[in-house]
C-alpha cells in the first residue's frame, strides 16, 4: 500500500525555561523503605541516587553518576533547566556523545522501547500485508494502555498497524503486530536479542509495547543507540516522522470504509500542549508511564547535522518538561557542536565491530533493575529542516549514515 506524502508546515523553536534539579537520596545507613505512592499528578516515585558505577560501554566517562561533558573554549554552558535523571545527547551521524548525565542508569523506558519493537520487527512483515484482527490478537493489553482503536473482525494493513505504534503509542497494535511475528514471546526474545546485537546491554525486555512490568528497564544510552539503529531504515524514519495520518475505522456492508484522523503524540513534532514545534524534528518516540514516567527520543536537524537526545524522567510537574527539556538539549548541542570533547561514543551492534567498547560487553539479562491527510490513508511527514526551508526528500529526509569510530585495533568501515 503506498501513501502520498504532505509536508508539514516549517516549525519553530520557542522553548521556556524550567526548574533546577532535585533528585533524592536515601540517608546514608537507612533501611529501605517502600516507594511512596504517585502525588496524584502523573508523576511516579522519587528514584535514589544512580549507582555509583555503571556500565562503560561507549566510554568510561559514561558509566560514571552525574553530568559529563568536556567544554571547550567557547561552548556555550548546559542548561538549567535540566531535571532528567538520565539524559544523553549525540551526534547522530559520527556516534560521539556530546554530553551526557547518568546515561546508564537502568530505568523503566515507558514507550519509547517501542523503538526496538519497530527495529526489531518492521524488517519482517511486507507493509501491504493484510491481516483480519482476532480477539486473541489483542488478548494481554494492558489496563490504561494507550490504543489507536483497533477492532477484531476488522482488517487492517501492517502499514496501518505501524501508524497506530508510532502516532498513537497503540498498546493494541503493538500487540496486533506480535502476534503476527509469532506472539508475544518470541517477540520478546527477538526483541532481546537484537538489543544484544545492537550492544544495547542495560535493555531488558518483558512486554514489547513498554508496558510497566517489573525488571522491565532501558536506559538513555540505549535508547539513544536504538533510535540510530531505527533511522536507517526508510519506512521507521517515515512512521516517526509523521504528524497526522487516516487510521480505518468502521466497516459497514455495502459502504466505504470509514476513517478517523490520529496525531502523533510527539509535542516537538505537533505543537500539542501549548508547545511550539521544534525546528527540524524528525521523530522518534515519547512515553509515559506510572513508573517511568516522561520519556522521550528525540531527533533533529539543523544545516547538516543531525543529533539525537534521549530524556528520562524528569523531576518537574507536568506533561512537557520532558519535550521542553530535549529541546534545549538540541539547541545546546547545535550550539556546541565543535566546541566540546566527546565524552564518548555510540558503538556499533556486535556484527559491524566486535572490539571491545569501554568495558566487554556482558549481557545483564541474569540482573534486571529496575500535515496533511488524504481519503487514501495519506500521511502528513515531518522532514528535516535546513535554515528554516522545509526540505522534502523522498522516503524521509532525515538520513542517519552511520560513522563506525575508529580506535585503536579496530577495523575502517565504510557507512551502513
Amino acid at each position: 500500500m503506498s501513501a502520498k506524502k504532505t509536508a508539514l508546515t516549517v516549525l519553530s523553536a520557542a522553548l521556556p525555561a524550567l526548574l533546577v534539579p532535585a533528585l533524592l537520596v536515601s540517608p546514608a545507613h537507612a533501611a529501605p523503605s517502600p516507594p511512596p505512592p504517585a502525588d496524584g499528578k502523573g508523576q511516579p516515585p522519587k528514584a535514589p541516587a544512580p549507582p555509583a558505577s555503571m556500565s562503560s560501554i561507549g566510554g568510561a566517562s559514561l558509566g560514571q553518576p552525574g553530568t559529563q561533558v568536556n567544554l571547550l573554549p567557547g561552548a556555550p554552558a548546559l542548561p538549567t533547566s535540566l531535571t532528567g535523571r538520565s539524559w544523553i545527547v549525540a551526534d547522530a551521524e559520527t556516534g560521539e556523545v556530546l554530553a551526557a548525565h547518568n546515561a546508564h542508569w537502568r530505568l523503566p523506558p515507558a514507550s519509547t522501547m517501542k523503538m526496538l519493537f519497530a527495529d526489531t520487527v518492521l524488517p519482517s512483515l511486507p507493509k501491504e500485508q493484510v491481516h483480519k484482527v482476532t480477539d486473541q490478537d489483542l488478548d494481554g493489553v494492558g489496563s490504561g494502555s494507550s490504543l489507536v482503536g483497533i477492532k477484531e473482525d476488522l482488517e487492517y494493513t501492517v502499514h496501518d498497524l505501524w501508524l497506530g505504534v508510532f502516532l498513537k503509542s497503540g498498546n493494541d497494535a503493538v500487540h496486533v503486530l506480535s502476534a503476527m511475528n509469532g506472539g508475544i514471546e518470541k517477540t520478546v526474545k527477538d526483541m532481546q536479542a537484537h538489543a544484544e546485537e545492537l550492544q544495547a546491554l542495560d535493555t531488558h525486555v518483558v512486554s514489547p509495547d513498554g508496558y510497566d512490568a517489573p525488571g522491565q528497564v532501558s536506559s538513555a544510552y540505549d535508547l539513544t543507540l536504538i533510535a540510530r539503529s531505527g533511522l536507517q531504515k526508510q519506512d521507521f524514519r517515515e512512521y516517526c516522522g509523521t504528524a497526522v495520518a487516516k487510521f480505518p475505522g468502521k466497516q459497514e456492508p455495502g459502504k466505504p470504509r470509514e476513517s478517523f484522523e490520529i496525531q502523533n503524540s510527539n509535542r516537538l513534532m505537533t505543537g500539542a500542549g501549548g508547545l511550539s514545534p521544534y525546528k527540524g524534528i524528525a521523530g522518534v518516540k515519547n512515553g509515559n508511564t506510572s513508573m517511568a514516567g516522561a520519556t522521550f527520543t528525540g531527533a533533529a536537524q539543523r544545516g547538516d547535522k543531525k543529533l539525537l537526545v534521549t530524556v528520562m524522567n524528569p523531576d518537574s510537574p507536568g506533561a512537557n518538561p520532558v519535550y521542553e527539556q530535549t529541546a534545549d538539549l538540541l539547541d545546546w548541542g547545535f550550539a556546541a557542536s565543535g566546541k566540546v570533547k566527546p565524552v564518548g561514543e555510540l558503538v556499533p551492534p556486535k556484527s559491524a565491530d566486535t572490539t571491545s567498547h569501554g568495558s566487554p560487553a556482558q549481557s545483564h539479562e541474569n540482573n534486571p533493575s529496575a500535515s496533511g491527510t488524504d481519503s487514501g490513508g495519506g500521511i502528513g511527514t515531518a522532514f528535516g529542516v535546513a535554515g528554516g526551508v522545509l526540505a522534502a526528500v523522498a522516503g524521509g529526509a532525515y538520513v542517519v549514515n552511520r560513522r563506525w569510530p575508529r580506535g585503536r585495533g579496530r577495523r575502517a568501515r565504510g557507512q551502513v
